[in-house]
């Protein structure tokens, strides 16, 4: 008796540390992970929400996780609502080990932590949702909870229980398989069979709008739908550190994006976007801009990819520097790219803020309709449509005042192969807008515009608030005198690099 208790309480321990480990891992390690998350749906408490989810096959696991996912805006309640979740995995696995054998029992205690830990690496790829660990753990508790009742009651579970939570009921199969099958070699020829003729009904007949493919893989457990998914298990270094630099715009959090590039930056455009835009708000993108990695022309702004993600820390820096109307259309383009056909919270803000500094106040107060009956948007919601009613208080705003004052006074089209000119003409819009004038200046030298930043060279001394000339200038135009040959320099570097691959023209 004694050791037994004695056994309870280690395996009990072990348990609790399981679950500390993995609130560290997501609190500390992938914060951006639940922020991602987070930011690609808006969960409504409205009853026609809940219905659009179970209405379908795996809907009541779909809207369950969208409910615990929302709670993703606090990091540690995301991360410790993950931790909650691996722990039962765990311990639910366990139930099922310990009936194998009463020897070794410590051994196969270990054992027992080897679904959850698999399950990590499969939440590893960013587009899993949390649907499908919702969906494994509520399929072996149901597993679990039917235990001793007979198979025959399976021929209703089976079905019910496949519309809640979709096909992990297999999981739920196996288990049953392994409890009553091994006794009974009979069962084994109707129980599998049964569950697919079920998924095959529902993909021909309720679920039409699926092929019966995606019915039996699962439906609402990834967010990209099938066929085009493409699973990865585990944790990519540069995708990860890419929604990092995102969660860090999204937070403003500009000393710790520059910290992380000058240890260790992916070498794509996405992260020069991040790290130039942390320079600039940090006054010191005319410095240091080559000390980083430069994707080209694209490396201040990138023009519109058709993705949830690839186009966020342009749209950030359209709202930055004032492009209000880019702004607008980069989000509205992102939240619509979203597969799964969910909104963004993030982008949903986004576009309420950007009509309202527009003056669209009927489609801010759609939007603001959808904020109000959230959970942690809701507060921002009301005071913003308290805002709305004075257009006084809206022009006194230090966000929305500010960006009418920065944006362009005229109609104007968008041109992204003429984007220098933009920022210049927003420069010129206002003079204090000096996030705008280094935009122009490094785009310029981004494009070998040699001609150009000598010229408005000027303009930043005048306008730029620097004491004396940056060291980054300093260097480019070194280069430039020196025909592009300067050893040592990080913007002949630069140009070496892309007039190789014939991106820019090397300075004569």
């Amino acid at each position: 008796m004694r050791s037994g208790l004695s056994g309870k309480y280690w395996r009990g321990g072990l348990t609790l540390l399981f679950a500390a480990g993995i609130f560290a891992f997501w609190k500390f390690g992938y914060p951006q992970a639940l922020s991602y998350q987070e930011q690609n749906q808006l969960f409504l408490f409205s009853g026609d929400y809940f219905w659009k989810d179970v209405r379908v096959a795996g809907g009541l696991s779909a809207w369950l996780s969208e409910f615990l996912v929302q709670f993703y805006y606090v990091e540690w309640l995301g991360a410790l609502i993950l931790a909650l979740l691996f722990a039962c995995l765990q311990r639910l696995t366990w139930v099922y080990i310990k009936r194998l054998t009463t020897r070794w029992r410590a051994l196969w205690f270990i054992v027992s932590f080897i679904p959850a830990l698999l399950l990590l690496g499969v939440m590893g790829d960013h587009n899993v949702l949390l649907a499908f660990p919702v969906a494994v753990v509520l399929a072996v508790a149901i597993a679990v909870l039917m235990r001793r009742a007979s198979l025959w009651w399976d021929l209703l579970i089976i079905p019910i229980c496949f519309w809640l939570v979709g096909s992990t009921m297999w999981i739920y199969v196996a288990l049953r398989l392994f409890d009553k099958g091994l006794r009974h070699c009979y069962l084994r020829l109707w129980l599998a069979p049964y569950l697919l003729g079920v998924q095959l009904l529902a993909a021909y007949t309720v679920l039409s709008l699926w092929s019966p493919v995606t019915v039996i893989r699962g439906n609402g457990y990834y967010r990209i739908p099938y066929p085009y998914t493409d699973y990865t298990f585990g944790f990519n270094k540069d995708v990860y550190e890419l929604l990092r630099q995102d969660y860090l715009v999204r937070n403003e959090r500009w000393d710790e994006i520059i910290r992380r590039a000058e240890k260790y930056q992916p070498k794509t455009p996405f992260s020069s976007v991040c790290v130039n835009l942390a320079l600039a708000k940090k006054h010191q993108l005319a410095e240091r801009m080559f000390d980083f990695y430069q994707s080209g022309r694209d490396a201040l702004v990138m023009p519109i990819f058709r993705d949830n993600m690839s186009d966020m820390p342009t749209s950030e820096v359209f709202w930055h520097l004032g492009m209000i109307n880019s702004c607008l259309r980069y989000s509205f383009d992102l939240q619509e790219a979203i597969l799964n056909a969910k909104r963004s919270s993030r982008l949903t803000k986004r576009l309420t803020q950007c009509y309202i500094i527009n003056g669209k106040y009927e489609v801010a107060q759609k939007h603001l309709a959808l904020l109000k009956k959230t959970l942690f948007y809701r507060r921002w919601a009301l005071e913003t449509e308290r805002i709305m009613q004075s257009e006084a208080a809206i022009n006194a705003h230090p966000v929305y005042g500010r960006k009418r004052q920065l944006r362009f006074k005229t109609e104007m089209l968008y041109n992204y192969n003429e984007i220098d000119k933009m920022f210049g003409l927003l420069f010129v819009n206002d003079p204090s807008n000096t996030l705008a004038l280094d935009y122009f200046m490094a785009q310029m030298l981004l494009r070998g515009d040699v001609d150009g930043f000598i010229n408005h060279l000027p303009w930043a001394q005048q306008y730029g608030g620097y004491q004396q000339m940056p060291r980054g200038y300093r260097d480019a135009l070194q280069c430039i005198q020196a025909g592009g040959n300067l050893p040592g320099s990080s913007y002949a570097k630069y140009i070496k690099f892309m007039s190789e691959t014939g991106r820019v023209r090397k300075p004569e």
